[in-house]
């Protein structure tokens, strides 16, 4: 008996901290703010909590931590757009977006996008809280999103058609408690996230009776639409151009162009010349060959030779590893203006993502700072930047041709696509393929736009395309707004 007192006093005095270590599943905590956007202060609650998500019976099985900023000195909500913003992955948290870009507190990082000490977050002077209030999700096992039911199973979450098919149950349910069923709704997805935001558009119409305003994807996948080796191989030329431009691997002559006037002059030699050259595969004509390679040789930075022992198909990996392979320096998958250095020179790619690893040391302190003593969601479940997911099922990934669907269906949908020129994961220019490719009729091509800026898969880090990209999306939002009474239809 003597030895059982100790054991009930750690069971007393720890029970109830390894209790917090569980989710829960309803929780809220709302706090008052302002921000500054355009030189004018915004005024603004926002509510860090969870919510449910339920089975066909019912039974609550998960739950999913969101972030809500609403604008309080707005009494019409009806007109008061609602954006949905979710990250991507599959397994990442939307943390990217919530404190680097659309948000009203932003990380501390330098001009560039580079970690800086003290970590911490400031005011977003750039915020579209000003013309849309936000809402901040993360999926099943990311953030602090967990399964609730030991028994559910893993394929009701992790896979492209069962993540779309939950999460819009869920924002169904968060629309009805927050009373915005008349707001103006926008969806925005960044890498995977958007093909997660295009399934979503016609799941939402289909299947929850709810029609959209918008949807922005931020450097997109390829949304499930077959694109073949050959084109997928040649659309990579124009982003080898970017990364060389930006590292001053080119020529002289190309190096003193600006990248906007260069770019579409590498995009009509891949249209044009790359694309039928891969085409023929090894019937093209030796002399043909050489000729090609030594002119993607010309706008890669890279040689021909290693061009043509790769038979003109040079993947990114290899492309991030030989860059400036004589300097020293590997360059990063998605934003190649990051350096990185290899235990050795030799090999075919990187040892590590030099930019990931940068990242994730500047968000890390910043989001699990904010949540806890700025938002005051105070919780000891692991806020996980990437979380267990896998295996993901990527069957059946209709998502591009959904979106097609959903703005065929609905005359008020429009969409816009943001990208960065350094982005060697999701490159600029197969989203413009992507753009073209979704609506092969070409009568919807009027309600897509396309932005391009001077920086990597997360745009918004640098912080001359912060201002711009957000100014973007505030623009996106104020012309797809249709006017009070105008009607949807063709």
């Amino acid at each position: 008996m003597k030895n059982l007192y100790p054991l009930l006093f750690l069971v007393l005095v720890y029970g109830s901290t390894f209790a917090q270590r569980v989710l829960e599943g309803e929780s809220a905590v709302t706090t008052n703010s302002t921000v500054t956007v355009k030189g004018k202060i915004i005024p603004y609650t926002a509510t860090a909590g969870t919510q449910p998500v339920w089975n066909a019976e019912g039974k609550p099985i998960a739950s999913l931590f969101y972030t809500y900023y609403e604008r309080s000195d707005i009494k019409d909500k009806a007109s008061r757009p609602l954006i949905f913003s979710y990250n991507g992955g599959p397994g990442s948290a939307s943390v990217w977006m919530h404190v680097a870009y659309t948000g009203p507190r932003i990380l501390e990082i330098d001009k560039e996008g580079y970690p800086v000490q003290p970590y911490g977050v400031k005011e977003n002077p750039h915020s579209i809280l000003d013309v849309a209030d936000i809402v901040y999700i993360d999926p099943v096992n990311t953030g602090y999103s967990r399964i609730l039911d030991k028994d559910a199973k893993r394929e009701e979450f992790f896979g492209v058609n069962a993540d779309i098919k939950y999460l819009a149950e869920w924002m169904t349910t968060f629309v009805s408690r927050k009373n915005r069923w008349q707001s103006p709704k926008y969806l925005i997805g960044e890498s995977y996230g958007t093909t997660r935001v295009s399934g979503l558009a016609l799941e939402l119409q289909n299947a929850q009776w709810m029609y959209l305003n918008g949807v922005i994807l931020v450097s997109p996948t390829g949304l499930g639409i077959n694109r073949g080796d050959q084109v997928e191989a040649a659309n990579r030329l124009p982003y080898f151009t970017a990364a060389a431009w930006y590292q001053k691997a080119l020529p002289q002559e190309l190096q003193r162009r600006d990248l906007t006037d260069l770019l579409p002059e590498v995009e009509e030699y891949t249209i044009n010349e790359v694309l039928p050259a891969m085409a023929r595969g090894g019937f093209l004509a030796d002399a043909k060959r050489k000729q090609v390679a030594a002119k993607m040789a010309y706008y890669s930075g890279i040689s021909d030779k290693v061009i043509l022992q790769h038979n003109l198909d040079v993947p990114t990996a290899f492309f991030w590893k030989e860059l400036l392979r004589d300097k020293g320096y590997t360059v990063g998958r998605l934003d190649s203006r990051y350096l990185g250095i290899d235990r050795k020179d030799a090999g075919d790619r990187p040892d590590y993502n030099s930019e990931l690893t940068s990242w994730l040391h500047s968000f890390t302190p910043a989001i699990n700072y904010y949540l806890r003593e700025v938002l005051k969601y105070k919780t000891d479940v692991k806020y996980n930047m990437f979380g267990p997911v896998n295996p993901w099922d990527r069957s059946n990934d209709n998502t591009g041709v959904n979106l097609r669907q959903a703005m065929a269906a609905n005359p008020y949908l429009n969409v816009m696509f943001q990208c960065g020129y350094f982005d060697g994961a999701t490159t600029y220019f197969e989203a413009k393929y992507t753009m073209w490719q979704l609506d092969p009729s070409g009568k919807l091509k009027d309600r897509f736009r396309f932005e391009g800026y001077r920086s990597g898969h997360m745009m918004y880090l640098r912080e001359e395309d912060l201002a711009t990209s957000n100014e973007h999306i505030r623009d996106f939002i104020l012309k797809s707004t249709p006017k009070k009474g105008q009607p949807a239809k063709y």
